[in-house]
């Protein structure tokens, strides 16, 4: 077992990223990309947007969508000076409307089959609801499941399928500030240490105690020899902000 979970565990070598696309809220200036990126710059430095920008279908998760969003995420995931990532929707009032049903209408059952797939592997990528009954409690998700009912922000948030819910402003864009206000919280944090977090937690629900608690105890372990623990024993030595270099 802690052979399986050393190979789990094992952090892949950061690389940097190359040819990143900016991102506009202008399609045409992106060749008209439905999933847009770009790198924040001064304090901001270490945020990356993703903007989805399909506004005639708004947002909704279709072929072309879903394979620019792959692929944007595969070019992402281990560039060492991405610190967060925040998902930002270009259309106005819309985040993400969910499955494209006009493109699933035109899919063989096979093709249907095949898309789902590529779904959950995206919502395995991203992270989030896929853990429904855990984070609702299985009576709970059932009642949503089955009644397919819709939530709006507040009762989500009072249900903790999010962490929180904001009144909109008249800009529209009242969430997203909320949001890159929580990455800036997250940014001057340990990215290591940050990265193997996620990796403990997002491991250890999927197991039971005992393995969950090794999980951590090797996720710490790989964060001992890192230079950046040792900046930040010195940073409260020395009464002094860290500066963490992801090393």
């Amino acid at each position: 077992m802690q052979r399986a979970l050393a190979r789990v565990l094992r952090l892949p070598r950061p690389r940097r990223l190359l040819g990143a696309r900016p991102c506009a809220s202008d399609a045409a200036a992106s060749g008209g990309r439905e999933i847009q990126v770009r790198a924040l710059a001064g304090p901001d430095r270490g945020i990356t947007e993703i903007l989805m920008n399909r506004p005639h279908a708004r947002n909704a998760l279709g072929n072309v969508f879903v394979s620019e969003l792959f692929e944007a995420l595969a070019r992402l995931r281990e560039d060492q000076h991405v610190r967060v990532l925040l998902f930002r929707s270009g259309v106005k009032g819309v985040f993400c409307a969910g499955a494209d049903l006009k493109e699933r209408e035109q899919m063989s059952p096979m093709e249907v089959g095949v898309f789902v797939r590529r779904l959950r592997g995206l919502m395995n990528e991203i992270g989030g609801t896929q853990r429904l009954p855990r984070c609702l409690g299985v009576a709970l998700a059932k009642e949503l499941i089955f009644t397919g009912r819709r939530l709006n922000g507040e009762q989500a948030h009072q249900l903790g399928l999010v962490n929180h819910a904001v009144a909109q402003n008249e800009e529209g864009d009242a969430a997203y500030n909320r949001a890159r206000a929580l990455a800036q919280e997250i940014l001057p944090q340990a990215p290591i240490a940050v990265r193997l977090g996620k990796v403990a937690i997002d491991r250890g629900m999927e197991v039971d105690i005992a393995s969950g608690m090794a999980i951590e105890g090797m996720c710490y372990a790989q964060n001992i020899p890192t230079q950046d623990r040792l900046e930040g024993m010195a940073a409260f030595r020395e009464k002094r902000p860290p500066k963490f270099v992801g090393k």
